[in-house]
């Protein structure tokens, strides 16, 4: 393959280039980037011929559309994967089973770590630098950190990857380098040399480093494209992954943009649309907390959004007129926009500008975006956080994604979720909330099953942290949570301090939660920040 031109190969000609043994790493943002013909095809390859075999494959992101028709379960054969390492697994919908991948781990038939998604980035840039890892502080004090688990996922996972280091004075989280053997990654066109662009992406991610890596570790690129034009007639300004570092191309005119969606270039950024995509969101439990989120951010934020409820802020933004006055950024890249929901998160309508997910990383773990709204599923009454492992539902192992880098890197952090979930009825009206059935399912709890943000060192760190949900508001101090807000209507004793886990701590200017929250009409927010 030391030929200008790049061969031109079927999906399957491309499997047949992996090696049992090999470490792959993939391109992936859930639905987005995923260079899914060639997964399936060395899928079909091992069922027909039992190689490749024991593959370590890495992955920053989850691979997969969440309906397991795409992605990762592709390689979900005893046999085929050896180790997985990624940032998030695919979280299937509640109506469906959970991807076949976490069958094996929970089985004990591969190894499989969760690694945050900013280190993971980083390490790609590493190891093509030729570096012993990436050193940070993101992950001490949680789940990844090897005094806790060390991000192994089950028992069979040795303690190989993540060791505490001393450096200048203070402890840090060294995430260890290895050599990569296979990298594959999609973009939108290839010319014949292999240069790539990504026109039709609404995110980049970790495209360049990932090439990178395994091209200076001695190992091959292959690249899933929309189509193949003549060398020489790409916009160098536009090429993402130079072709110097591609051995191979496969085309596959069909990939889709996103989790229902083929195509649509206001969400790569090709043109910006009159207008924006907003459906109006039902006034209930979710709409309440985004209400409340949104009222604790300031004009000129910039503000980075998690999947789930914290994704519904910028509609509420928009509603109350004060969208254009904050921009708003998904880990994945883009900068400004309306961040996309449900199983489409990741990118965005309209963005401003898109840039590498790993340059994302070095703006949040720096502490250059002023808050974020992030989703939970357990907190404890030391103030941590786990979205990485469910209790309620224990074979669902979604991982960490970002979210270890936002909460540990951002200055003020607005977790949002409901109280309790499974079956709540909770109904806002004329000013109050009124639980007409409450959650089946614990949600502040006695201790997290995981703990993917630590709320004593977050004290520590003078981190600003509210949590909030439909019925009340807390915040967390040295020693722990305090409510500091209560809805109208609803009974601390019977409403709050019988559904949690915890004793239950007062603020003496604990108040009221604004009334305007729970009404139908809008809260007036344009004229209260004018």
């Amino acid at each position: 393959m030391g030929t200008r031109q790049k061969p031109i190969l079927t999906a399957e000609d491309a499997a047949r280039l992996i090696p049992s043994g090999a470490t792959l790493t993939v391109s992936s943002s859930a639905a987005q980037l995923v260079p899914d013909k060639v997964l399936a095809a060395i899928g079909e390859r091992f069922g027909e011929t039992g190689e490749p075999r024991d593959l370590t494959v890495v992955f920053p992101l989850a691979v997969g559309d969440s309906f397991g028709t795409i992605g990762l379960d592709h390689l979900a054969h005893p046999g085929l994967l050896k180790r997985l390492i990624g940032g998030s697994y695919v979280n299937g919908p509640a109506s469906k089973a959970a991807p076949k991948i976490y069958a094996l781990i929970l089985a004990e038939q591969i190894e499989a770590y969760n690694f945050p998604l900013g280190p993971l980035l980083h390490l790609h840039r590493d190891i093509a630098a030729g570096k012993p890892g990436v050193i940070t502080k993101i992950g001490l004090g949680t789940f990844v950190d090897p005094r806790d688990q060390g991000g192994r996922m089950n028992s069979r996972t040795p303690p190989d990857l993540v060791e505490v280091v001393r450096l200048a004075g203070a402890e840090w989280l060294l995430y260890r380098s290895f050599p990569i053997d296979v990298a594959l990654i999609r973009g939108t066109t290839a010319d014949t040399r292999g240069n790539l662009t990504l026109e039709h992406e609404g995110t980049f991610m970790g495209v360049l480093p990932q090439a990178m890596a395994a091209h200076n570790s001695g190992g091959k690129v292959i690249a899933q494209v929309k189509r193949v034009v003549t060398a020489g007639t790409l916009n160098p300004q536009m090429v993402k992954v130079p072709g110097i570092l591609v051995d191979a191309i496969v085309v596959d005119p069909d990939q889709r943009q996103n989790t229902g969606i083929a195509y649509d270039p206001a969400i790569s950024g090709e043109i910006r649309t009159a207008r924006l995509p907003i459906e109006p969101v039902a006034l209930g439990p979710e709409k309440v907390i985004a209400r409340r989120a949104l009222m604790q951010i300031q004009p000129g934020n910039i503000v980075n959004l998690g999947f789930g409820i914290s994704s519904l802020v910028p509609t509420i933004a928009f509603e109350e007129g004060v969208y254009d006055q904050l921009d708003f950024t998904v880990e994945q890249g883009s900068i400004s926009g309306l961040p996309l929901t449900g199983f489409a998160f990741g990118a965005s309508h309209n963005p401003e500008a898109i840039i590498d997910s790993a340059a994302q990383f070095d703006l949040i773990d720096g502490g250059g975006i002023n808050v974020g709204c992030l989703a939970f599923a357990e907190v404890d009454g030391s103030g941590n956080a786990n979205v990485s492992r469910l209790r309620a539902q224990p074979h669902v192992l979604a991982g960490a994604g970002g979210f270890i880098d936002l909460s540990q890197g951002l200055r003020k952090i607005l977790y949002c979720g409901t109280l309790t979930a499974g079956g709540l009825d909770a109904r806002a009206a004329e000013g109050r909330l009124t639980i007409v059935q409450e959650g089946r399912f614990q949600k502040f709890v006695a201790e997290t099953q995981h703990v993917t943000f630590n709320g004593r060192r977050a004290a520590e760190r003078g981190q600003e942290i509210w949590y909030i949900t439909e019925r009340c508001v807390f915040r967390l101090g040295p020693g722990g949570l305090i409510l500091v807000e209560v809805a109208p209507g609803v009974d601390v004793d019977r409403d709050i301090r019988s559904t949690i886990g915890f004793p239950l701590q007062v603020s003496a200017d604990c108040k009221p939660m604004d009334a305007r929250i729970f009404r139908a009409e809008t809260m007036g927010l344009a004229t209260d920040w004018a």
